[in-house]
């Protein structure tokens, strides 16, 4: 079968369709699945769960790890991969002593109600520093969130908005605005990008899979997590989670090449961020895992911020209605932003995971 014909197994029209084909596929391929029930509901009463699909030997020394729905409304995407995974017959290149394990929907809620942002209106991959500690300050978010996350979206508040972030721009430049809008912040619950009070459902979901699957007996993990929304129009940027000058930056660079994209030596689509999961799987796993993030490009980020200040607007006004023209409006186009529907941006997804991923099981045999 050619590429294309696996587009439409593969991806889903929404998270039920995509939790049920992800379960499915995986049942086929005699998969090992545990699910982790969100305490939540969807917008039409649908369960929501994140499920951990298990393939290979359980004793096995290496794992390869894929992550969907990190960010929610992204999980399109990574579904999608992961589907393609299964249907693919990828599994046949395992190695004897190697496994791989498959989180579809780690953040459900978001996924479902089309959201960057888990149920507490936390940003995950912001959630995972230790709040017994002093949280990041971010001053430019500060000063900026009202224009971030307006009160109203009637136009005079909207251009009001504008004009300050464009002074912002002005008088700190670029990087600063970047910084302030997404590199993380802990005081305002009702803004985007934020960290949260405290460890998330989806972060502790996360930190009991790494247990229940033993992943830290394993002598090496290679984890993808699958993102969308920043860098050039379906190009999958792998970027490196580890800092540089670590064992695990190394390894990245040795099995992915010079498409690594490294977030502290401003060779990424991405700014340097507080609170990423390289904080709980350096602490669970050492040196001992590889980490990427598969981020997918798609419009600019200017009009994913728009996307997310309505998003935000929405849902800071209490129960959302879900069959309302203006719900729907602003889901469509959060969903569009980080979800293209469109055969191209697809078909580029597929196949850039598959090369990601062959890569992937060729370091685990390198290096496992």
């Amino acid at each position: 079968m050619s590429i294309l014909e696996f587009l439409d197994h593969a991806f889903s029209k929404d998270y039920a369709e995509a939790r049920s084909r992800f379960l499915a596929a995986a049942e086929r391929e005699g998969a090992d699945v545990t699910t982790y029930l969100n305490p939540n509901t969807g917008p039409t009463g649908e369960e929501l769960a994140c499920d951990a699909a298990w393939v290979g030997p359980r004793d096995a020394k290496k794992v390869l790890v894929t992550i969907s729905a990190t960010h929610g409304v992204e999980g399109f995407c990574g579904s999608g991969a992961q589907i393609d995974w299964f249907l693919s017959g990828a599994r046949q290149g395992l190695g004897p002593d190697m496994a791989a394990l498959h989180i579809h929907a780690l953040n459900p809620h978001g996924f479902a109600w089309l959201r960057r942002v888990t149920e507490e209106g936390c940003d995950l991959n912001r959630n995972y520093i230790d709040f017994s500690k002093p949280v990041p300050e971010n001053p430019g978010h500060d000063e900026l969130v009202d224009a971030l996350v307006p009160p109203s979206l009637d136009a005079a508040t909207l251009k009001a908005a504008e004009e300050k972030i464009a002074a912002f721009r002005k008088e700190h430049g670029e990087k600063a605005f970047q910084a302030a809008r997404k590199a993380g912040q802990y005081k305002h619950a009702h803004s985007m990008f934020f960290g949260g009070f405290g460890p998330s459902w989806a972060r502790q979901t996360l930190e009991k899979i790494i247990e229940d699957f033993k992943l830290a007996d394993r002598s090496l993990v290679a984890v993808i997590d699958y993102h969308t929304g920043l860098g050039p129009f379906g190009y999958g940027e792998p970027i490196c989670a580890h800092l540089p000058g670590s064992k695990g930056m190394q390894r990245v660079v040795e099995m992915y090449g010079d498409s690594v994209g490294v977030p502290e030596l401003g060779t990424s689509s991405s700014i340097p961020l507080h609170g990423t999961s390289r904080e709980l799987w350096n602490a669970k796993l050492g040196d001992d895992y590889t980490y990427v993030a598969l981020e997918y490009g798609t419009y600019s980020t200017d009009r994913g911020r728009i996307a997310l200040r309505e998003d935000h607007w929405l849902h800071n006004q209490g129960e959302v209605d879900w069959t309302d023209p203006e719900t729907r409006r602003i889901k469509n186009q959060i969903r569009n932003h980080y979800s293209p529907q469109m055969e191209d941006w697809y078909e580029m997804v597929l196949w850039r995971s598959r090369q990601i991923i062959r890569q992937t099981m060729m370091g685990l045999e390198k290096f496992g």
